[in-house]
């Protein structure tokens, strides 16, 4: 028995609708992309809740002026710090920090209220860091910019914030941490 002959219009419907639903698919992506990519570009924006980087605190300091960062570890610590500079962000490190010293960081009235730190511990390993992605690299470094890090040949760095409350000189205290994984960035 033959077959019947094909129903084009049944066949145009259903392609029509395979034509629709990827088109859905795909412009959802591409929506999906762009709000994505925007949000991971404002993520060194958003502000980390205070109190959460365990070994770091800071004061105002009347005595001094610009950005300070004294170490009151056992260790010599590497520090890097991101900031922004006619609405571009840049990141410079690394100043060498030996242990019970003080070192300053940005010389000078500070001119915005939100600063970022990264520091590592060289002694005994681990960082402390943040949620603030920013990039750094091993050697000493001005980078402009904190987007596609890895594909300009930079690493990509977490840095926490500080809130300097909009104070003209600023002083950040790295203390021993509790060593957990978070501040070591140690997994289990």
């Amino acid at each position: 028995m033959p077959n019947p002959p094909l129903n084009i219009s049944n066949w145009h419907r259903k392609a029509a609708v395979t034509v629709a639903v990827a088109a859905v698919i795909i412009l959802g992506g591409v929506a999906f992309y762009f709000v994505h990519a925007s949000t991971s570009r404002s993520e060194a924006e958003a502000r980390l809740a205070a109190g959460t980087t365990a070994g770091v605190s800071g004061a105002a300091d009347a005595n001094n002026s610009g950005l300070r960062l004294c170490n009151r570890t056992s260790s010599r610590v590497g520090v890097a710090v991101g900031y922004k500079q006619n609405r571009q962000w840049v990141t410079e490190g690394w100043w060498n920090v030996n242990k019970d010293s003080c070192e300053t960081l940005l010389p000078g009235v500070l001119v915005s209220r939100f600063y970022y730190i990264y520091a590592v511990d060289y002694d005994h390993g681990g960082v402390w860091g943040g949620k603030a992605v920013m990039c750094t690299r091993d050697k000493e470094f001005t980078i402009t910019g904190i987007e596609d890090c890895v594909a300009r040949g930079f690493e990509r760095s977490g840095f926490f914030e500080v809130d300097t409350a909009e104070q003209k000189s600023w002083t950040v205290q790295l203390t021993e941490p509790n060593r957990t994984a978070e501040q070591t960035g140690k997994t289990g």
